[in-house]
């Protein structure tokens, strides 16, 4: 039974091919004609046709234009940039530079620094500190005069003993050495007395101290005036200068 059904199927299916090819059409069986003249036939009111040239065609309405999609932005004017990605020394028409002030104390720094947080962008700014540690000094003085100087010199040079100039407010004096902790500058006092040398001592030349620089990597003429004008004191003496 099963059989037959499969040779039915086979049957119907290759004269179902037949039919729709045409190969039927000698005994009056074939599908409808998609061809000329019926085609032809099939149009409806071919008349109202006509064939217009490239300067004949009416031109586009007037009316409202077709409203933007609302996902897609107006896109900016050829040659704009848009307001939003101008970049910042564009935008003020000032020209950047990149300023660095050190030597800031401590007892600035930290004012300074809230005025920057409060007033200035981040990525405009960089505080950094470095700690410089205390400086201890074998020191010879205040000498009374030049002519008194000279005359520590000389014995100094006779028992073959270094010196230099002991600087700033301690001059005019001499340094016997200069050293990072006051123990060690309390042994090479101990080594010069057994030298010979009875005046000298041991003094603090400076102290502990934390200084800061500031960086401005990209600075217009408006920021580093304000930047200047909120520092204060702070920057007494220490300028700004390139990086």
């Amino acid at each position: 039974m099963l059989r037959i059904a499969f040779l039915l199927l086979v049957l119907a299916n290759a004269g179902y091919y037949l039919w729709n090819h045409g190969q039927l059409q000698a005994l009056g069986l074939a599908p409808p004609s998609q061809t000329e003249p019926e085609r032809l036939g099939q149009q409806v009111r071919p008349e109202a046709l006509s064939m217009l040239s490239a300067d004949n065609a009416p031109a586009p309405s007037s009316a409202a234009p077709a409203p933007a999609s609302p996902a897609s932005p107006a896109a900016p004017s050829s040659g704009e940039e848009p307001a939003a990605l101008a970049r910042p020394e564009k935008a003020a028409g000032q020209p950047t530079s990149c300023l660095v002030a050190t030597g800031i104390e401590d007892r600035h720094a930290e004012a300074l620094r809230r005025g920057l947080v409060a007033q200035v962008a981040s990525d405009q700014w960089d505080l950094s500190s470095t700690h410089q540690p205390g400086r201890w000094m074998v020191y010879m003085g205040k000498f009374p005069d030049a002519e008194f100087l000279e005359r520590k010199r000389a014995e100094l040079r006779a028992r073959k003993i270094d010196f230099d100039r002991a600087g700033g407010a301690l001059e005019p004096g001499l340094s016997l050495g200069r050293f990072s902790s006051e123990e060690a500058a309390t042994r090479e006092l101990t080594n010069v007395a057994r030298q010979g040398v009875r005046t000298a001592r041991v003094v603090q030349e400076r102290p502990d101290i934390t200084l800061y620089t500031l960086r401005l990597p990209q600075a217009t003429p408006a920021l580093r005036s304000q930047v200047e004008s909120m520092g204060g004191k702070a920057f007494e003496g220490k300028p700004f200068r390139p990086c």
